[in-house]
């Protein structure tokens, strides 16, 4: 069994195929649970029209494939893959709460969901440039 599935992976398409599908399926995990952290809905809010909220699950998404992209180039199976980024993204919402905790003059989730952009686009970078410093050690 592991022979034919080596055997497909070793196709450049169905190996694209299967780290596209992980990737996928992990990154809609990992946006679930981000949502279940903050304290509001994202979805909702971005429906509404609310840019701080969408720039904010912006930059997690970004981040999170930036991590994915990061661990597919330095492994060489699917599965180190997810695992490497499974662990990146435990560090992404690591500095999601160090952020929180970082800055106590106002509560992030209520300054993102009041629309404030300047809290939403700090978080949008926050997420993307802690993704590079993570995706930067992955091995």
């Amino acid at each position: 069994m592991n022979e034919e599935v080596d055997v497909m992976l070793s196709n450049p398409y169905i190996e694209t195929l299967a780290f596209f599908s992980v990737a996928v399926v992990a990154l809609i995990v990992f946006v679930a649970i981000f949502e279940l952290v903050t304290r509001y809905n994202d979805w909702e809010e971005i429906k509404k029209g609310n840019v701080s909220v969408a720039m904010a699950t912006g930059g997690k998404i970004f981040g999170i494939c930036n991590l994915f992209r990061f661990s597919i180039l330095n492994n060489d199976s699917v599965l180190q893959s997810l695992i490497w980024a499974g662990y990146g993204f435990i560090l992404l919402m690591a500095a999601y709460f160090i952020f929180q905790f970082l800055t106590p003059y106002f509560k992030i989730d209520e300054e993102i969901k009041k629309d404030n952009k300047a809290v939403g686009l700090l978080s949008m970078i926050i997420s993307i440039g802690i993704s590079y410093v993570i995706g930067a050690s992955v091995s």
